[in-house]
């Protein structure tokens, strides 16, 4: 209990912290605007580390990537199962949030002001958008958030470089990845002002718009809790019975319960790994398979966390009363959600900010996002961990074949 209580402490001092702001707000209204400074403190601080962050974390991931055995046919085969594994998910958190207002702020007006949000469009040019929008003509210019593309694509071209570079690269990526470490616990000083920050913010909210955005946040916690329970419930039974039949169902409800039981309990994927590979392995699912597998999918899929994409998408679409495309719902998302790193609270920062930056939302709202995360971070981290069970036993009917349970052709043992 002592353990779970220690690992959920960010959590509930967090939600303690917005719970507060919501009775400030509530009382005070409109004088809550004094408190409105704390919570842009919190803001500008997250802002100021998204540069190095989104660079560090994705030039030293690509760096250090090594080979697996059976190079070919397993990450093929890992890719193709994570991308129509995350499509469902998103496709599921689409369709659900569409016919619901997660939120509903009575002067959106006001709301877009506040935000200092513009109607105002004018006509450009495609493809010199798309240049922009990709590359900057000076390195500068990388290092401004209003850039944030162009950025993670030069982020990849140098781990590239990095793994080109062979032996040559190996210091410099041991420097980067020493300065990512520096970075995570620059993202952990920052999130001990979180409760302050977030609290302040939240009042400010509540003092200005009343109790409907408050009542927003308990919607989105509701309808979220109840998607994440089905979707565990339905869709990794579907998954199991693809991966191995009838006999592929008992063995994953059989052995799954650790993988939930921590998730829940540590609510990180990241610390989720060594439970999750040993109930892959007791399902029947070979070594390297496992191995390999299940360490991609904390960083590379994420059930819960990619459902989560499209319930905060969708509640910022019902907070500005905007128009959004299907289509742009869905590939936002998607493309969010492998920015997202396998840590507990502030890993999603990067993904929240590209959800800004391609959804064309102030980063101001920023805050309203990272609050969106807190308060589904349980359910996600059962899915986002339970996901990669049934993804691994996927991946081992496609490179095993169907008989991979009956123990004829476990090749990676």
């Amino acid at each position: 209990m002592k353990r779970i209580l220690k690992n959920y402490k960010g959590t509930i001092i967090l939600l303690a912290s917005i719970i507060i702001g919501a009775i400030v707000g509530l009382v005070f209204k409109e004088k809550t605007e004094i408190l409105k400074p704390f919570g842009d403190i919190f803001l500008n601080l997250l802002l100021v580390s998204i540069v190095p962050l989104i660079f560090l974390t994705i030039t030293s991931s690509i760096g250090k990537m090594k080979s697996p055995k059976r190079i070919g046919k397993i990450i093929g085969s890992i890719v193709g199962v994570f991308i129509i594994t995350s499509l469902i998910a998103c496709l599921v958190g689409f369709f659900v949030t569409k016919p619901i207002k997660l939120v509903n702020v009575e002067d959106t007006n006001k709301i877009q002001e506040m935000f200092d949000m513009t109607a105002e469009s004018e006509e450009v040019d495609i493809a010199s958008s798309t240049v922009n929008l990709l590359t900057v003509n000076d390195f500068n210019k990388l290092l401004s958030r209003n850039n944030l593309i162009a950025l993670l694509i030069f982020s990849i071209i140098v781990g590239i470089a990095i793994n080109m570079s062979g032996k040559n690269g190996e210091k410099f990526n041991e420097v980067l990845q020493s300065a990512n470490d520096v970075m995570q616990n620059i993202i952990k000083i920052i999130m001990y002002y979180a409760p302050i920050g977030l609290g302040c913010y939240f009042a400010y909210l509540i003092g200005t718009f009343g109790a409907s955005i408050g009542t927003g946040f308990l919607k989105t916690f509701i309808v979220y809790t109840i998607v994440a329970v089905l979707f565990y419930i339905i869709f990794y039974t579907i998954y199991a019975f693809i991966a191995g039949g009838k006999e592929g169902v008992i063995k994953f409800w059989t052995n799954i319960i650790p993988s939930t039981v921590t998730s829940l309990a540590t609510c990180s994927s990241a610390a989720s790994i060594p439970v999750n590979v040993n109930v892959a392995k007791k399902i029947g699912v070979p070594n390297d398979i496992a191995e390999t597998t299940i360490p991609m999918g904390t960083s590379f899929h994420k059930d819960g966390s990619i459902i989560g994409s499209v319930f905060k998408i969708m509640f910022l679409v019902c907070l500005f009363n905007t128009e959004v495309s299907t289509i742009k719902v869905l590939g936002v998302a998607l493309f969010a959600n492998l920015l997202i790193t396998g840590v507990p609270i502030g890993g999603g920062t990067i993904s929240e900010m590209m959800i800004l930056t391609l959804m064309g939302y102030p980063v101001e709202v920023l805050p309203i996002l990272t609050m969106i995360a807190t308060i589904i971070d349980p359910p996600a981290t059962m899915l986002n961990v339970v996901g990669d069970v049934s993804t691994s036993m996927l991946v081992t009917r496609i490179v095993d074949g169907k008989n991979w349970l009956t123990g004829k052709k476990k090749t990676g043992k």
